[in-house]
This record gives structure tokens, C-alpha cells and sequence, in this order.
């Protein structure tokens, strides 16, 4: 299981196609993580301030149609993320079969992710 990070209403606006965030278009991949602890991690260094419902679609990598690969961070992993630690980025759009669940980033007010709640 892998793990991106995407506000709800993205995820919600083309729901009979694949996904595909900027970042495909900006880095030629698309950022994911390899479990929960640094999906935190992510959230807490990059969407604090994203407004709206923060959510972690859980993907199976092997029902992707993409190459996926495992490499480090460029040029550095989000606070208290090993420096060891491998990213999947995923090169191409996410098909939304590979999408096997999602979880809903519990934020403080402050916009610090604490954890997940089961969205349904």
C-alpha cells in the first residue's frame, strides 16, 4: 500500500477518469509515500494550509498501469522522515481501480496533522 495526498474536492472533480495531480505535469511523477507515519509527515510539511478535507488515498501499486518507483527524497525527506527513506513516485496518472480506500487527515486548528479517520 502506498499513499497520496489530495484535497477532497480534487479528487472529486473528474471521477470517471484517472487521476492526475500538477505535480505529474510539474515533476513527471506523482508524489506518494510509503505508509501512514510519513503521510503525516508530508501533510505536516506541505498542507498545513490547504483548505478543506485533507484525504490519503491508499493505492495498490501493483493494479497501477505505471511504472512506480521507490527513490529518496530531492533534496531532502520532511521532518522526522530517516533520510534512508524511499518515496514511491508513481510516473503516470493514478486509475482510480488502484485506489483500494481512502483516510481522512485529522488537523488541528492550527493545520498540524495528528491522524486519520476513515472516510466513507
Amino acid at each position: 500500500m502506498i499513499y497520496h495526498l489530495v484535497r477532497l474536492d480534487d479528487w472529486l472533480v473528474a471521477p470517471d477518469r484517472p487521476y492526475a495531480p500538477p505535480t505529474l505535469a510539474e515533476d513527471g511523477f506523482v508524489h506518494c509515500s510509503p505508509d501512514e507515519d510519513t503521510t503525516l509527515a508530508v501533510a505536516n510539511a506541505f498542507y498545513r494550509d490547504t483548505p478543506g478535507p485533507l484525504m490519503a488515498l491508499m493505492i495498490d501499486e501493483h493494479r497501477l498501469d505505471v511504472l512506480v518507483r521507490w527513490e529518496r527524497a530531492d533534496p531532502t525527506p520532511p521532518p522526522g522522515v530517516p533520510p534512508t527513506t524511499l518515496f514511491p513516485h508513481v510516473y503516470g496518472h493514478i486509475v482510480r481501480a488502484a485506489v483500494v480506500g481512502m483516510l481522512e487527515v485529522v488537523r488541528e486548528p492550527d493545520g498540524r496533522a495528528t491522524g486519520f479517520a476513515v472516510w466513507s
